[in-house]
């Protein structure tokens, strides 16, 4: 029977202490944002290096498909046919052209631009070129070009 009162008496004291107080509230809010000022401003710049790296791996794949059309129609696409090449056969290409060239249509930079192709390029036979985060020309960090070659 004693058992019983106290298992009752210890039950309804801890009811009384559930929950937290203000002040524990505010130093578990203030320890998660201090975290989170840590962490945020690395984790975005990692963001920034990554889209750097999908724009590099994404002219990358456009080179290899422009050997491969070479490779078919002796010459590279003119810089009026452009990227669209691959995808469709141009008129020039006559029946040569043994394409498509690229699985799906030709992507935009991961900033949703188109990619710039220029042919001949200023230093090869190509030149495609992202103008980066800032959309213009130059830059440096996220907002530099990323260029082919």
């Amino acid at each position: 029977m004693h058992a019983v009162k106290w298992s009752v008496k210890w039950f309804r004291g801890c009811r009384r202490e559930r929950g937290f107080t203000l002040l524990e509230l505010l130093v578990v809010i203030v320890i998660i944002g201090l975290l989170a000022a840590y962490v945020g401003p690395k984790y975005f710049s990692q963001l920034g290096k990554s889209e750097v790296t999908v724009a590099k791996a994404q002219i990358e794949a456009f080179e290899k498909s422009l050997d491969t059309y070479r490779l078919d129609v002796g010459r590279y696409p003119t810089t009026e046919e452009g990227l669209g090449a691959l995808l469709t056969a141009p008129a020039t290409a006559g029946a040569k052209w043994n394409g498509p060239y690229l699985k799906k249509g030709v992507p935009p930079d991961p900033w949703g631009r188109p990619y710039q192709y220029k042919a001949p390029g200023t230093r090869g036979d190509y030149e495609i070129t992202s103008l980066g985060k800032d959309g213009q020309p130059g830059g440096s960090g996220d907002n530099a070009d990323i260029t082919s070659q």
